[in-house]
């Protein structure tokens, strides 16, 4: 196995709720890049540019990026490794309006939502899935309320934004958690 292979597969596979939106995810790319917000080692960095897009892939974890910047993405797609402490001060060091679509996974930090709506360019896509308090029964993943959504509080998340697709519960993966899982799109005028 070549080492590329190697990292690829240390990544795990991306979560279905993003394999389900491959297609918006290509056709919102025409707006912007995409931004892994908190990418980690590139779950759904490597795959979004592996479908030939440009990808900006954020990170407060200076190692993980160094890894993503062994990957090379096949069809033309382009990884940009970006080292930034999301949850530091201010807002996350990109531009307002920029991006096609925003994808965040597994993470959360309340104070950044208003941030994470304004980086959407007018018609651009958000997928966020993360934990919700319905994780603790299975034992793994984070305990503490800061880091669970409640019932129904993605949806009520990002105000500014048209809710596509909304889900709260098992996920269906190889080792399922509870989630909740937004697709939703900034209007295109406002």
């Amino acid at each position: 196995m070549s080492r590329d292979a190697e990292r690829r597969a240390a990544l795990g596979a991306p979560s279905p709720h993003f394999t389900a939106q491959v297609e918006r995810i290509r056709r919102a790319a025409a707006l912007g890049p995409i931004l892994d917000l908190a990418c980690g080692h590139g779950r759904h960095a490597v795959p979004a540019a592996d479908l030939g897009l440009p990808v900006v892939a954020l990170d407060r974890d200076r190692e993980a990026l160094a890894t993503l910047t062994q990957v090379v993405p096949t069809r033309g797609g382009r990884l940009l490794p970006v080292a930034a402490d999301l949850e530091g001060r201010g807002a996350p060091p990109l531009r307002p309006g920029g991006f096609g679509a925003v994808l965040v996974f597994r993470y959360l930090h309340r104070p950044l939502f208003p941030a994470i709506e304004a980086l959407l360019a007018p018609g651009g896509l958000l997928l966020y899935e993360t934990f919700t308090l319905d994780q603790r029964a299975l034992g793994w993943g984070p305990g503490r309320d800061a880091f669970l959504l409640g019932p129904g509080e993605l949806a009520r998340a990002f105000p500014g934004l048209e809710i596509l697709d909304y889900t709260e519960g098992p996920t269906a993966e190889a080792r399922p958690a509870h989630t909740a899982r937004l697709l939703a799109r900034r209007p295109a005028s406002r």
